[in-house]
């Protein structure tokens, strides 16, 4: 049927091709005009560009002419002409869209076309890269041309001072990590002026590896949070207790969910050594948490596959491209666990001020674009997610690299002999090798394989990270050999030695199918760069993850009964088409949850966008007075309803308690008396106590003068919204930890997370109200002029995309019944905030 459609109506990608060559077209035939031009006059285009879109000439109207212009600006200045298909790529960018181009096709100079471009309308243009290394690589290598065509370029650095980012930001381009990016952004939504403000709003981003960034990361959401005060030994005594424990006695693994579940004799252990009655009491949620953590990081998390202990500190493996995550943590005491396991300092869990997913941050961006080796297998996502059509940029020139059919062994063991053999042999022919792990534990296992047989080689996993982009590049070197924990490397290209093309070019081994095919044809996609000769085969076993997550066992007791020995191979395109059914439905399992998360975070992120608005609203205006009185008439509305009730007579309403709350919260005593309030309809006393309301804030404005109200309002309403966001944000994870369980009564869990989400919203926005409400009203000025943080911030990661979610625990300062009120009033804590 597929087949037939295309013979009608022709292969959509194909039609998009077909219709950007024709822009081609125009731009080379702009080649030999634009060559003739001096220095300066090339670079007195930008200028004339910019003037032209003052004048209201449409961006897309000077497409061919820019690109021209790059086009000779990088031949001029790195001596790089960029190839039609590369003009194809940037059209692509320019319009939104997601450019998949195999390894070597220069994506690097394809992204000048579309920065340059947009960066004319001087509204900034972000490129986004997956670490500091090639955002630092890229902006001084392609800086250069946009420097000749008398632009500015940034480089977003993790660790610059606060006056180096801004002054990133103002460029025309910027260049920078996701990471950085994205914390910028919650940095900018916590700062108490708008001079510490960095980024400008956000116009347009192109995202290098936008499958790594916009899917393998997409779950793993950026938080900074503050330290809370707690107790470590908790993490040690579940620590002792859970290594006592016994599989299947104790205890059950799944593999498939990595999760980790107590047997009733696990449970009765747990309550006799902790010496409680019930493990599932209210009172022991905290116990229990911790015993379930100790036994996740005992039995799921595996010392250098998932984590790395260097200098006494537990380090993230990246599952996707075997990085080391500096800096980062698991969330939700998990990297606590690990901390007792490996009998190393546990550092204190934390409280979250600000968190954002990757997902909803770039979706703010006017205009996203991406580019990538892999991205069709994602198309689907990248579409209804984000909205963008991924379009196959054609080669530069045809691929003949010799994809090998996969070879399967009965055992790991048998496997990595295989392995051993064929880089033997190839190396005894002086042809590179790179050789894909999945895990350090791997490579460093086939590494002491190689040793063994006096081959010389390089080991490239996240434990040498410095200098992974050196020993890559070298990776296309006659009679090398490296092994590379799965895409480690990526963004390097590796260059064939002279002389290596004749003898087979780069051979490409795979230790291991990943779940993701993508990730996959990345590995395989490093060799055959340009046209160059290159091949590449993966070695199975049955004992792999995904064989043995899908049903290997039956294909084992075949290979029993038919006498196989573990070095011996099957070759079954069975097998292979099992493999990649396999991936397929991994990878439709891991967009639904994604999918599920997004669906959950986007209640967060809609109470987030409005919050942010608000708070921008506050920090650039000059005068907040209309403001704080728009937050204080809810309250009084509020008060009133609640006493003066529609559907009961006026001689039953609680006039004094509206008088007493009044006095209370927003007016002095002895403003008002029951008696004023008698007789009036309820709209009529809300309109009274307004007045009265309006002529007390003129008072206090007189009496502490117009310059200090102004200042004093932002105090008051920063630190309420503040601190009342950061408790919301506890609140809603809270809840979205529990809310699973709803399932069990019949009702849909997300349903009911946007409803209870909602209310908790509103109650929130209810509690700021009161805050700013009385604090406006009733507090001593002198003691909160100045704009305060509510807690000091850090970076931090939410966990890998498998692992635990996120539940910030708030620092406990508890204020004594008789101290002084913190809110400044004069009052003992128990007459004020403390009723």
């Amino acid at each position: 049927m597929l087949g037939l459609v295309k013979k009608l109506f022709g292969d959509a990608n194909e039609r998009e091709i077909k219709r950007l060559m024709r822009t081609v077209e125009e731009i080379n035939g702009l080649e030999a005009q634009i060559a003739q031009l001096s220095d300066e006059a090339l670079r007195e285009k930008t200028v004339e560009f910019r003037a032209r879109l003052e004048q209201g000439e449409d961006i897309d109207a000077l497409l061919p002419e820019a690109f021209a212009v790059v086009r000779e600006a990088s031949k001029r200045v790195l001596d790089k002409r960029h190839y039609d298909v590369q003009l194809i790529g940037g059209m692509v960018l320019h319009e939104g869209q997601i450019a998949e181009m195999k390894t070597g096709e220069g994506k690097t100079l394809v992204g000048t076309l579309a920065v340059y471009l947009n960066a004319l309308l001087g509204k900034g243009v972000h490129v986004v890269t997956v670490n500091d290394y090639l955002a630092m690589r890229d902006s001084e290598q392609m800086g250069q041309v946009y420097t000749f065509l008398g632009m500015t370029v940034g480089c977003n650095l993790h660790g610059l001072s606060h006056d180096e980012k801004q002054a990133a930001y103002a460029c025309d381009i910027t260049y920078g990590t996701n990471n950085e990016f994205g914390f910028d952004y919650l940095r900018d939504n916590m700062v108490l002026y708008k001079e510490q403000m960095v980024q400008r709003p956000l116009y347009f981003a192109i995202i290098d590896e936008v499958d790594s960034i916009l899917v393998d990361e997409a779950r793993t959401p950026l938080i900074i949070s503050g330290q809370a005060a707690k107790s470590t030994e908790m993490y040690f005594a579940a620590d002792r207790f859970v290594q006592r424990l016994k599989v299947e006695e104790d205890f059950t693994v799944d593999i498939k969910l990595r999760t980790v579940t107590m047997t009733e004799a696990g449970v009765e252990k747990a309550e006799k050594a902790f010496g409680i009655e019930n493990l599932y009491d209210h009172a022991n949620v905290l116990i229990n948490h911790h015993i379930q953590q100790a036994l996740k990081a005992h039995v799921i998390m595996k010392r250098d596959v998932d984590y790395v202990v260097q200098e006494d500190e537990v380090v993230i493996v990246d599952e996707f491209t075997g990085r080391l995550m500096a800096g980062r943590r698991y969330s939700d005491g998990l990297h606590q666990a690990i901390e007792a396991k490996e009998q190393i300092k546990v550092q204190n869990e934390s409280m979250t001020l600000a968190t954002i997913t990757f997902q909803n941050y770039f979706r703010m961006y006017r205009k996203l674009a991406g580019m990538t080796g892999t991205a069709k297998t994602e198309e689907e996502e990248f579409k209804k997610i984000y909205g963008l059509e991924v379009i196959q940029v054609p080669t530069n020139r045809k691929n003949i690299r010799d994809d090998i059919a996969d070879v399967v062994y009965k055992t790991e063991n048998g496997k990595f002999k295989a392995v051993v053999e064929e880089i033997v042999k190839r190396h005894a022919n002086r042809q590179p090798v790179l050789v894909g792990t999945v895990s350090i534990e791997n490579s460093e296992k086939l590494s002491e394989m190689l040793k063994k047989r006096g081959i010389e080689h390089k080991v490239l996993n996240a434990k040498y990270h410095a200098e992974e982009a050196e020993i890559i590049s070298r990776a296309g070197q006659s009679n090398s050999v490296t092994i590379a924990t799965n895409m480690a490397g990526r963004g390097t290209d590796i260059l064939l030695e002279s002389g290596v093309d004749g003898i087979g070019g780069l051979h490409i081994i795979g230790t291991e199918r990943h779940e993701s095919r993508r990730i996959d044809n990345q590995l395989r996609g490093r060799a055959g760069r340009q046209g160059d000769p290159g091949s590449s085969q993966f070695y199975l076993s049955l004992e792999d993850d995904l064989m043995r997550r899908f049903g290997s066992e039956n294909i084992m007791g075949m290979m029993e009964r038919l006498g196989f020995e573990e070095d011996q191979p099957i070759e079954s395109r069975l097998i292979s088409r099992a493999i990649e059914s396999a991936q397929k439905r991994v990878e439709g399992n891991n967009f639904d949850q994604r999918k599920i998360v997004l669906q959950y975070d986007d209640v967060m992120n809609q109470q987030r966008e409005i919050i942010y608005k608000q708070r921008r609203e506050v920090l650039f205006s000059e005068n907040i007075r209309e403001i704080v009185l728009e937050m204080i008439k809810p309250i009084i509305t509020k008060i009133v309803e609640a006493h003066c009730p529609s559907d009961d007579i006026p001689e039953n309403w609680e006039l004094q308690e509206i008088v007493d709350y009044a006095e209370g919260n927003f007016l002095n005593e002895d403003m008002i008396t029951k008696d004023d309030l008698w007789g009036k309809e309820p709209q009529e006393i809300i309109d009274f106590l307004y007045e009265k309301v309006i002529g007390l804030y003129d008072q206090r404005e007189v009496e502490i003068g117009t310059e200090t109200m102004r200042e004093f309002e932002k105090v008051v309403v920063l630190r309420a919204v503040d601190s009342k966001w950061m408790d919301h944000i506890d609140a809603m994870d809270q809840l979205r930890q529990g809310i699973h369980l709803r399932a069990y009564g019949g009702t849909d869990p997300l349903r009911e997370y946007q409803f209870e989400g909602f209310e908790m919203f509103k109650e929130m926005i209810e509690n700021i109200q009161e805050e700013v409400t009385k604090y406006i009203m009733k507090a001593h000025v002198e003691n909160n002029l100045e704009r305060q943080e509510v807690a000091k911030g850090q970076t931090e990661s939410g966990g890998s995309s498998e692992n635990a979610q996120k539940r910030p625990v708030r620092k406990d300062e508890r204020v004594k019944r008789n101290d002084p009120c913190p809110c400044g009033s004069g009052k003992k804590y128990k007459q004020c905030h403390g009723q």
